[in-house]
């Protein structure tokens, strides 16, 4: 397992990451080429957006742009857990095609059903290990994830499902008997298929932030990362006997608060660990939704900073094309509206807001009723033409949704044109 250490400053500069990746002294580790030219599109990017950069004030945040992207437990399936050799040779693959679109940080699943791809004393092996929830795949998946990524320069984020333990009947297809559906069924609420632990069960809050606090101590991640599974019902029968119990008087803000206690302890935990570690969010892009249906209050989460901060950055998922336009005629979440939205509500200047990208609605539209709603994602550059809108507007950073949409097995030509366009706007050069 790759150990953090932190006995000593000596030891501390042992780690190999973002950090060293970011400021440069991670160079000897990377190709030099592609390294610099990162280097300088952070730089320029930076400059041209003519924003106030955030690192000063937060340690924790990279100097210039961050360009991520989701590898989700579907993406995982791409590749072969067999061995730790043949998993070591897809993720490389993985990384080399980050690497090549200019990206500095991939935000890997590695807990997404109460279950984990690292050794866990709190989590059972996830399935996607080996088909079986529990069973040891015999080597350690984000150990050796971690050290191929560390060796091109790419930061990893370990992204986190806090609540979630089931999404349905068949995912994943067992749960072993250290799951906590299993082990603390006290804590767990059943929304459809799904299971999950109920916001409103403090114990299972401390065993999330026990589990974060496992990640960053034993692990040389460079963050952690959840996404946007809070509240996973509105209805009120599932934790009617908590806030009864509670005393308090409006259900909504209860549940917001007891969602935020558990973004707040995380946060501390990761600083706790090390005041350069990040912790960031990926909430719905529809701020309504978060607030009144997640419970997650995305606003009060970007205005509270220095002590009172609970994130580093929040990354909305503005899955909308441009000109996005609903049923009602409304254009609200057309790309170039909700974007500007989000980045008008008051920020704190150390916490930093990028936007998530619907890599996945390449080739296929995002259902709106205007007429390019397919068109507009078929011009095989408009993840790069929202990228050039996200640094027009000042925005300092983006991530995609998600890496298989892209470099699945069976890519679309429309896919690598994407692909190359996104280079292309970074400095890149492709085959």
């Amino acid at each position: 397992m790759t150990q953090r250490r932190r006995t000593s400053k000596a030891k501390a500069k042992r780690r190999f990451g973002r950090r060293a990746f970011l400021t440069g002294a991670g160079v000897a580790a990377c190709a030099a080429a592609g390294w610099c030219l990162r280097q300088k599109s952070d730089a320029d990017h930076t400059a041209a957006s003519g924003q106030d950069t955030p690192t000063a004030p937060n340690p924790a945040l990279p100097a210039g742009e961050w360009r991520a992207v989701w590898v989700s437990y579907l993406d995982w399936a791409l590749l072969d857990f067999s061995t730790a050799d043949t998993f070591r040779a897809g993720a490389a693959q993985l990384l080399d095609n980050c690497a090549g679109l200019g990206l500095n940080t991939v935000l890997a699943q590695v807990r997404p059903f109460g279950d984990a791809l690292y050794r866990s004393s709190l989590f059972p092996w996830s399935h996607l290990c080996t088909g079986v929830q529990g069973k040891d795949p015999g080597f350690d998946p984000l150990d050796v994830f971690l050290t191929e990524a560390h060796r091109r320069g790419i930061g990893v984020e370990a992204w986190v499902n806090p609540y979630r333990l089931r999404s349905s009947a068949a995912m994943p297809p067992n749960l072993a008997d250290g799951n906590l559906a299993n082990t603390h069924p006290e804590w767990v609420c059943t929304v459809d298929e799904g299971l999950y632990l109920n916001p409103a069960e403090p114990a299972a809050a401390d065993y999330v932030v026990q589990g974060v606090a496992e990640l960053v101590q034993n692990y040389a991640v460079d963050g952690i990362h959840f996404d946007d599974y809070f509240y996973p019902t509105t209805d009120e029968s599932i934790d009617a006997a908590q806030f009864a119990a509670s005393g308090a008087e409006n259900l909504a803000d209860w549940r917001r608060e007891n969602v935020t206690a558990l973004v707040r302890a995380v946060h501390d935990t990761v600083k706790a660990a090390d005041p350069t570690l990040r912790f960031g969010i990926s909430p719905q892009g529809n701020p309504d939704n978060d607030e009144n249906q997640q419970y997650s209050d995305v606003t009060g989460w970007l205005a509270s900073g220095s002590g009172d901060a609970v994130v580093d950055y929040l990354c909305p998922q503005v899955y909308w094309g441009q000109g996005f336009a609903l049923h009602n005629g409304s254009t609200r979440f057309a790309f170039e509206n909700i974007v500007p939205a989000w980045l008008a509500y008051p920020r704190a200047a150390d916490v930093a807001l990028y936007f998530g990208l619907g890599a996945y609605r390449v080739g296929v539209g995002d259902g709106g009723s205007n007429e390019n709603s397919l068109s507009g994602w078929s011009t095989g550059r408009a993840l790069a033409d929202q990228v050039a809108f996200l640094r027009e507007q000042g925005a300092g950073g983006w991530a995609l949704y998600r890496y298989g949409s892209l470099f699945g097995p069976e890519q679309t030509s429309l896919a690598a044109a994407e692909c190359g366009a996104l280079a292309a706007a970074d400095g890149k050069e492709t085959a």
